[in-house]
């Protein structure tokens, strides 16, 4: 796995646990500050696309895992 799918799939984590704790309706809201987190994940992800630099990304690098072309 490269450290582009890793990113990847840590933002979306990120983002559906933030959901799943700031939206009213589920059942395991905690409250509404953590939509914050979301636009948090979100807006980096918008920067990172237009910047190419992800703080995730680039750590994994340092820990030894390869940039990858994302297919599969």
């Amino acid at each position: 796995m490269n450290a582009e799918r890793i990113t990847h799939i840590v933002a979306g984590i990120f983002i559906l646990l933030s959901l799943l704790l700031g939206v009213e309706e589920s059942p395991l809201f905690v409250s509404k500050n953590f939509l914050w987190f979301t636009a948090f994940v979100g807006f980096n992800l918008f920067q990172s696309g237009i910047t190419s630099f992800c703080p995730l990304t680039r750590m994994l690098n340092k820990c030894g895992i390869k940039d990858g072309s994302c297919r599969t």
